[in-house]
């Protein structure tokens, strides 16, 4: 495997979404830091199947929710693997389905911290190294959003489409700001993907149940949400920037 100055730090990435696009940009080169926060374990098994590869792999601990441990994160990949050109802000949690009106401000409060405040740490911090008249060579982020910031997802996760909707209009918003700086931002909206965050909400086959309501009557992968993000990372999608990809077999 052929190592490029590309370094890529990817939150939330010990599982599912996160951890398929690790997998994929390792295979193309990118030097990889892996965030996660509670999962050790599976972190750590990304990282021994890239490093297994021939890929260069870091794995740091760190609650991207919190402003002073994404800062010390980003020292260190300083300090390891150089200055970040790639950020992929994946990390976003959900919880037990229910109407909103019977949850409580705590919960509320939670997901939006961790989903929309995590986006804008890891940004800042990341712009600071890429932006052109900081000294940077310009980069490229993709921020994961969810088919449910334009469903609303109603009588289920309200708070977390929410969230969702927050980093939309943040990506919009971004992309304007650092263009000029050669950075891009743009957004990838999954729905129905099979991962482990549907028996977070307390329905694990959630995915199944659903997909017989999408136009391709099946649910998605998050090896196929990957292959999106990296093509958003790379030079091909060198023109693009503020843009939306919805992955959602139609919906």
């Amino acid at each position: 495997m052929m190592i490029n100055d590309n370094v890529l730090l990817i939150t939330g990435s010990g599982r599912g979404i996160g951890a398929a696009t690790a997998l994929l940009a390792a295979e193309r080169g990118y030097s990889i830091c892996l965030n996660y926060l509670n999962d050790e374990k599976s972190a750590v098994n990304v990282r021994d199947q890239i490093l297994s590869r021939g890929g260069k792999c870091i794995t740091i601990r760190a609650d991207v929710s919190d402003e002073r441990q994404v800062i010390a994160m980003f020292d260190d990949i300083d300090r390891q693997l150089g200055a970040i050109t790639h950020l992929v802000n994946n990390v976003g949690i959900l919880k037990q389905k229910m109407a909103m009106i019977d949850m409580d401000g705590e919960r509320f409060q939670q997901v939006l911290l961790t989903n929309v405040m995590s986006h804008f740490y890891c940004s800042r911090e990341a712009i600071k190294r890429m932006s052109l008249s900081r000294g940077g060579r310009g980069g490229a982020i993709v921020n994961v959003s969810s088919g449910a910031a334009k469903s609303g997802s109603p009588f289920e996760y309200v708070d977390y489409a929410a969230s969702k909707g927050a980093v939309d209009t943040f990506t919009i918003g971004l992309s304007k700001e650092v263009a000029a700086d050669g950075i891009r931002v743009n957004c990838v909206r999954p729905g129905g993907i099979y991962t482990d965050i549907h028996a977070d909400g307390g329905e694990a086959q959630r995915v199944d149940r659903i997909a017989k309501n999408f136009p391709m009557q099946r649910g998605g992968t998050p090896e196929e949400v990957a292959y999106a993000i990296l093509w958003l990372l790379s030079d091909e999608a060198s023109f693009v920037t503020g843009s939306f990809t919805d992955l959602c077999g139609g919906v």
